[in-house]
This record gives C-alpha cells, sequence and structure tokens, in this order.
C-alpha cells in the first residue's frame, strides 16, 4: 500500500493482479510477465496492505463482494470487511479466477530503467508502444503525440507517424529552454509520459480510470513534462489515477506572433489541444477514461489551464480544469506588474511585437531590411540561441483562433466561449513572496522597506501604511517586517484577487459547473529566488519545524497533489500530502473533491478520514463568502482572503462582473 512515504517502502510489497484465467495457466501467465504466483506467507506478512487492495477491487465492482484468487499452490478469498483474508478451499474443478503474482521491479525511482524482465506492451491504432514497470505504476515515456510541425508552425493531430512501434521506457528530451545541460533539450520535443496503474485486456474499455492531463509550469519558457516532481507514479499508486504529462512548445519557439503574417502565436496552445486529442483517442489502451480528463497545471500551466478553459478548439477536450497559482492582474500603486498581467490578460498580436518582435529580431542579429527576410533569417537560428537571447516571446496572444477574447470570460454565461466543467483554482498562502524583492542593505524603515520589495514610490508606500489593511510585524528588523508586508502585496496583486474574482464571478453567472477554491497553508520547497527558506531548524525538527513561521512560496504545492515529496518534516507533512491528493483525486474522478467515507474507509486511509469528517465537506464557491479551503492538516474552511485588500487595491472580487 503506498502511503506516500518513500522511506516506507522497504517495509511495503506489491503484487500485480491478472484478470480471471484457470489455475493450470496461472503461473506461466506470471512468469510471461517475469513474475511468479505470490506465496501465502507474503500475504500473510503484509496482511493489512493486501486486505486493503483487495478491498478496493471489491468496492470499485472489479471483483465480486467476496472475491477468490489463485496464488501459489493455493486459493485465498477476500471482501471489503476488515480481516476477511484468508486461505480457501480449492476449487474442484479448474475454474478461471483472478491471479496474484508477486511484483519485482522494487525502485521507485523515476529514473529506474527498465529491464527485459519489467518491460510492458500496449498497443493502440496501428502502433505498439514498449513502456515498463516501476514499484508503483505502468510507466510509458516520451511518446510523441504529434510530428514536430517545424518551427513557428502549428501543431497538426493526428500526425504522429503510424504503424510503428515506439520505445517508451525512457525519457525524450525536454523543449528547448534555458539552464539545463547541454543536449538534454530539443526544438522537437511534443512527448507525452504516462503513469497508470491498469493495462487493460487489448481493446477492452472495461474499468478504465480517470485522468489527470498535467499542464508543467516555467514561465513559458522553461519546465518539462519529465520533471519528477510531477511525476505521476505515486499518485496513480495510491488514488488509482491515470496520469498524462505533455512537453509543449516554449520561449519564442512557441509565443512569437508577427502582425500581417502567418506566425500569429500560440503554437504552444496548439501542441496542448493536440496532446489533449492523442490522449482522446490513445489512453484507453492505457487503462484511462477518455470521457473523464480533467487539466491541471500549475504556474504558467494554471494559466494554460486557464487558456484552455476559453479557447474554443479545447472546448470539449476535457470534463474538469484546476488551475494552480495562476497569475494576473498587478496593477496598482504604480506597480506594473506586466509580467504576471500577461497570464490572465491577453495580449493583442501587435501588442506582443511591441514587446518582443524587433526586439527579438535585433537580439539574434536579423536585421534586414525586410520582415520576410528577418523571419527566414530566424528560422535559420540554433533553438537554443533563440530560447536564451536577451528578448524573448513568451506571450498567449488573440490569435483569433486559439484565443478570441481579451481574457477568459466568466462574465456571462452564453453558451460556449468558457467550458463548462467543474473547477478548482488556487494558490499557495506566500505565492507573491517568489516575485516581490527582499531588501539586500539594510533598510531604515517600513516605508522603506516597501519602496524595495515593491518597486514603488515613497508616497505609494505611505499609502499602503495609511490604509491601515497591510500591518507590518513589529520585530525592529525593518526589511524582514517590510517584506511580510510585500510578499502579502505581491500576493494578492497577482494571485489572490485574480482567481478569487474568476471563481466568485464563474459561480455568479454559472459559466462553470461548480466552482472550489483553495489556499494552500501548508507546502514544501519551491521557487525561492529571495533564498528566504524554509521554517527554521529546532530540537526533534532536523529538516525544519512547519510549527514556527516560513513563507509558502510559488511551486511550492505540487507535493499536495502528486505525493511525491523529500524529508518529512514531522508527521502532518505526510498527513496534508495524503489528505490533499484525496482531495484533488477525488475531483479527477468524480468532478467533486469530497471522497466518500466508504472509499476512505475501504482503502484504510484513516488519517483522511478523520480530518474529512472533521473540517466537513469543502463547499463551492457561493457568493461572497466563498467559502474556500485552506488546506493543511487537518484543512480549515475560510471565507475569501483579503476581500478587502484587493478591493482596496482596484481589485474586488466582483471584478469580473464589472469590467
Amino acid at each position: 500500500m503506498n502511503n506516500f512515504n518513500a522511506t516506507d517502502d522497504v517495509n511495503h510489497v506489491g503484487a500485480i493482479l491478472l484478470d480471471e484465467i484457470p489455475y493450470a495457466k496461472a503461473s506461466a501467465a506470471c512468469a510471461a510477465i517475469g513474475e511468479s504466483l505470490i506465496s501465502w506467507s507474503t500475504l500473510e506478512a503484509n496482511r493489512y496492505d493486501f486486505e486493503r487492495q483487495l478491498a478496493y477491487q471489491s468496492f470499485i465492482g472489479k471483483s465480486k463482494p467476496v472475491q477468490r484468487y489463485y496464488i501459489s499452490g493455493s486459493v485465498v478469498s477476500a471482501s471489503q470487511e476488515a480481516g476477511s483474508l484468508q486461505l480457501a478451499v480449492q476449487p474442484t474443478r479448474d475454474i478461471a479466477l483472478p491471479v496474484l503474482c508477486t511484483q519485482s521491479s522494487n525502485s521507485n525511482s523515476v529514473y529506474a530503467p527498465a529491464t527485459d524482465s519489467n518491460k510492458v506492451v500496449v498497443s493502440s491504432g496501428t502502433n505498439t508502444f514498449i513502456g515498463f514497470r516501476n514499484q508503483k505504476s505502468f510507466r510509458f515515456l516520451g511518446i510523441p503525440y504529434v510530428a514536430f510541425p517545424g518551427r513557428f508552425k502549428y501543431s497538426q493531430y493526428p500526425s504522429a507517424p503510424s504503424g510503428v512501434t515506439v520505445d517508451a521506457t525512457k525519457y525524450a528530451k525536454q523543449c528547448s529552454q534555458p539552464w539545463q545541460a547541454e543536449g538534454t533539450t530539443a526544438e522537437d520535443c511534443l512527448i507525452v509520459n504516462i503513469q497508470t496503474p491498469f493495462i487493460p485486456k487489448a481493446g477492452s474499455t472495461k474499468g478504465l480510470r480517470p485522468v489527470h492531463f498535467w499542464i508543467h509550469g516555467g514561465g513559458f519558457t522553461g519546465g518539462t513534462g519529465n520533471d519528477p516532481g510531477s511525476d505521476g507514479g505515486n499518485l496513480a499508486s495510491r488514488e488509482d489515477v491515470v496520469t498524462v504529462n505533455i512537453n509543449y512548445r516554449l520561449s519564442t519557439l512557441g509565443f512569437l506572433a508577427i502582425p500581417g503574417t502567418p506566425l500569429k502565436g500560440n503554437y504552444a496552445i496548439s501542441d496542448m489541444i493536440a496532446g489533449l486529442k492523442w490522449t482522446i483517442d490513445n489512453i484507453a489502451a492505457f487503462g484511462g477514461d477518455p470521457s473523464r480528463i480533467v487539466i491541471n497545471g500549475e504556474s504558467a500551466g494554471g494559466g494554460s489551464t486557464r487558456v484552455l478553459l476559453g479557447s474554443p478548439p479545447a472546448i470539449g477536450l476535457f470534463q474538469g480544469a484546476i488551475s494552480m497559482s495562476n497569475l494576473g492582474f498587478g496593477y496598482a500603486l504604480g506597480i506594473e506588474y506586466s509580467y504576471a498581467y500577461s497570464y490572465s490578460d491577453y495580449l493583442t498580436i501587435e501588442g506582443s511585437y511591441d514587446i518582443a518582435g524587433q526586439q527579438v529580431f535585433t537580439a539574434l542579429g536579423c536585421t534586414q531590411a525586410l520582415l520576410d527576410d528577418q523571419i527566414e533569417c530566424l528560422k535559420t537560428k540554433d533553438p537554443l540561441a533563440i530560447v536564451t537571447a536577451d528578448t524573448v516571446a513568451r506571450y498567449v496572444v488573440q490569435d483569433g483562433y486559439y484565443v478570441n477574447t481579451p481574457r477568459l470570460d466568466v462574465s456571462k454565461k452564453d453558451g460556449g466561449s468558457v467550458a463548462n466543467v467543474n473547477v478548482i483554482f488556487g494558490i499557495t498562502r506566500d505565492d507573491g513572496s517568489s516575485f516581490s524583492t527582499f531588501p539586500s542593505t539594510p533598510v531604515g524603515s517600513i516605508r522603506e522597506g516597501l519602496q524595495v520589495g515593491l518597486g514603488i514610490s515613497a508616497t505609494n508606500a505611505q499609502k499602503v501604511i495609511d490604509s491601515g489593511l497591510f500591518p507590518a510585524p513589529n520585530t525592529g528588523d525593518f526589511a524582514k517586517d517590510s517584506f511580510n508586508v510585500t510578499s502579502r502585496i505581491a500576493t494578492d496583486l497577482q494571485f489572490r484577487c485574480v482567481d478569487q474574482a474568476t471563481v466568485f464571478a464563474g459561480d455568479a453567472t454559472g459559466v462553470f459547473k461548480s466552482a472550489h477554491y483553495y489556499q494552500m497553508d501548508r507546502t514544501y520547497i519551491g521557487w525561492d529566488p529571495n533564498n528566504l527558506g524554509g521554517p527554521a531548524v529546532t530540537p526533534g525538527y532536523p529538516e525544519g519545524n512547519p510549527n514556527l513561521p516560513y513563507y509558502r512560496v510559488h511551486g511550492s504545492d505540487m507535493p499536495n497533489v502528486f505525493g511525491n515529496i523529500g524529508p518529512l518534516r514531522d508527521a502532518n507533512d505526510l498527513y496534508t500530502i495524503q489528505l490533499s491528493s484525496a482531495y484533488f483525486a477525488e475531483f479527477i474522478k468524480e468532478g467533486t473533491p469530497n471522497p466518500p467515507t466508504r472509499y476512505l474507509t475501504v482503502r484504510g486511509y484513516d488519517k483522511s478520514l478523520a480530518a474529512i469528517q472533521g473540517t466537513g465537506r469543502w463547499g463551492e464557491v457561493r457568493g461572497k463568502s466563498g467559502p474556500i479551503l485552506l488546506i493543511d492538516y487537518p484543512a480549515k474552511k475560510s471565507t475569501y482572503v483579503d476581500v478587502e485588500q484587493c478591493a482596496w487595491l482596484g481589485y474586488p472580487l466582483d471584478y469580473y462582473l464589472t469590467h
């Protein structure tokens, strides 16, 4: 049983469950996948784990209420009741029963190599895919979802090779981007990685699992679907969902837009849509249900999720959406967070070109007199040179096809401009701490610290102080005290206000089928350009004491979805990961983040069950009070955060209903 505690993996064993076959064929069936029939002694030594796992098979209807299984030299029976695992009477004739095989692939490393004994072969359409398994999932890596369309051309689905055998046992290269090791990136990079708990019989659509379609972040200039932090193996194992991680083109290669030419930008958005179409057509062969796809992304991935919610070619390709730490707004107090603004308010092609048009050509030495010649020059440049140039294009634009509105239009339900699906939006508590500046030299007052941290004038800094809405701590350290204020304002202006206003308006107009909102109050390692660090180390907390103050920085929330976490600081770290993944996985499965009591009981997820029973249901957004959920262990219900502060900054809850 996967409890997300990697240090505890050695205390658990797994098994591979095969569909019903006669006992005479059972041993050979296990041998065909490099395994053998599991022994009763192994089951007995791990009784609790196997009782819970087999009870779950009954819960989902995969097995009978009381089911017998073939094991080595014997038969066992199990049901949903505790303590039900026991030896059973051998059938009087060789009937077909499910078979339990050993699972000897014990490494859970995302970089563990495939071996001859753990490879898995799947066929979809005319193609064959060779993947493998590790301790937690069946894995298929580096699968092309379209053929590379060429530079500054849109992905066309279908176009991937057909009638081929795809080696899906290792990662493909990341999309061209800076800051990566030489030889690890490429322009031809349009692949998906799949982690799944279940491989169906060839051609079968029975028992397919919901699909979690992950879109990585990285500011539209970096990031990868190969990121071990977003590997779906743990989530697949614990929550029984299929995860698809996509690569899409980045930076100028993904977004260059030039007025009056066929280069209208949003090549990356065409990649995402092509990846969704590939998933719909192929994921059943990997155990996923193409009619139950939830898109999810964080940061630029959260912005991508927002784009797809309003993109006409994407509507209908997914049934739910999660947007984590989406950026937006950013104009107040003389602050111009244009970086954040461009994620939720889409530039025109002309606007993008003004920022990253001729500047891109100049940076790459394409200074010909004619625009057509400049474009041809750019097409000859090395992809790494393009994405590392001093100026890059990274803006979603209104191209008239993939994006045809200035922003996601949640102001009215007009029957088609926004996908009418279930959504979750949310942020980390201190997302903005990664986007404001900690004073590098001593400051003499809170006002001076605000000027440095937010890049604002003394007059506007004084307005913040006089408002009384952003009180600073009073420790005597002006740098630290003022940064608490700048972090809060940056969080409001770039994350909280835009996302709370989105779900508020989407609920008010009925644009969304349902809307939920969260704030992560317990997080882990994320993007920390100010070197703020985590909580302080104290006796008994060698990894830091999370009961002390610390910044919940941008990008520190992914373990709450995927369960991929490094050293635990305390037990509540583990319990929070288990609890929050249960919330998100249930949303992926059923469109609501409230797992049933019976499910948690059958699976033995007692800590999550206790927390959920104590907190109560995570309620849908309903009006100006929210509600929202503050995710920790246990989670806490709350109203919207900083409503008065957002209104003072110019971004009230009803912003999208009045603008």
